[in-house]
């Protein structure tokens, strides 16, 4: 299986590719009072197109941010000039490592020549390689997308998990937010999470260069959390970001067989009559 990362200096050698397409990916909390567009209008790698994560959405839904439907998709594709037979290399300047969510929404659609630049913009931009503020402009393509259903889980789906045990489900977001004892960002919903899942905070996950950690150490954060790494995995979070976050850190170590809760705990949180717990995971 190929390592869904590729390195700065991978990238760099090959600016200029006509067949590889760099994507700007990056998405900002709303608190945090930055502008994603903008800081890719002021500087983005060269010849990169930039992908709103909350406008490719599907729009229909009261969550955030959730998966658009196949032909919404197919039709921002277009636009941005990505047609099937294009190397995709995502990256972001994003506190939440949003490149892993449209890294997802590609490999979802069917798009397996996908990747994420390890490091994103922070380690490209520190390593003082090129940016732009100029306009990227690709020629509008007939791009096809083929949805894959083994990669999304549903709320109904996690709740047949919950009593079959087949998937284990493992929770991105900090651990003061999984037990119960930190306010929700979002208003309405309940502290704490989904029964009998792992918490693995995404923001541990990293190097000091924003890579993400070497094998060995990434593996050991996984064990060290009760995750059974024979074993299926559905990944949550707050909002289905984060989530992707974990699904990368699992693919690069070859582990295929997660899937992602897309409405996360935005949508179990919401719902008075799904189950939750608060506290620590419990013990294996």
């Amino acid at each position: 299986m190929i390592p869904p990362l590729v390195s700065t200096e991978w990238l760099a050698s090959r600016l200029g590719d006509p067949g590889i397409i760099s994507i700007d990916a990056t998405w900002h909390m709303p608190d945090s009072k930055r502008d994603a567009a903008q800081e890719y209008n002021t500087a983005h790698i060269p010849n990169a197109v930039f992908f709103d994560i909350d406008e490719n959405s599907h729009k229909a839904s009261s969550l955030p941010h959730t998966l658009p439907r196949v032909d919404e998709f197919e039709k921002s594709v277009r636009k941005m000039g990505i047609t099937n037979d294009n190397t995709l290399v995502i990256y972001d300047d994003s506190d939440v490592r949003s490149a892993a969510r449209v890294w997802w929404h590609f490999r979802v659609m069917g798009h397996t020549e996908v990747y994420v630049l390890d490091g994103g913009l922070k380690k490209w931009r520190a390593e003082g390689r090129p940016l732009t503020s100029e306009a990227t402009d690709q020629p509008a393509s007939d791009y096809r997308a083929q949805f894959v259903p083994d990669l999304m889980r549903t709320t109904d789906d996690v709740l047949m998990t919950l009593k079959s045990k087949n998937e284990q489900i493992v929770d991105a977001r900090a651990c003061a937010r999984f037990e119960g004892t930190a306010a929700e960002p979002r208003k309405g919903l309940r502290s704490g999470h989904i029964p009998h899942a792992r918490n693995l905070p995404f923001a541990t996950l990293f190097s000091d260069d924003n890579t993400l950690l070497p094998p060995d150490a990434l593996r050991a954060k996984m064990e060290s959390a009760g995750i059974d790494m024979s074993k299926p995995v559905i990944t949550s979070c707050g909002s289905g970001i984060t989530a992707c976050v974990l699904k990368l850190a699992f693919a690069s170590l070859g582990k295929q067989d997660v899937a992602i809760y897309d409405g996360s705990w935005s949508e179990w949180g919401s719902d008075i009559g799904l189950p939750i717990e608060t506290g620590p995971a419990e013990n294996i």
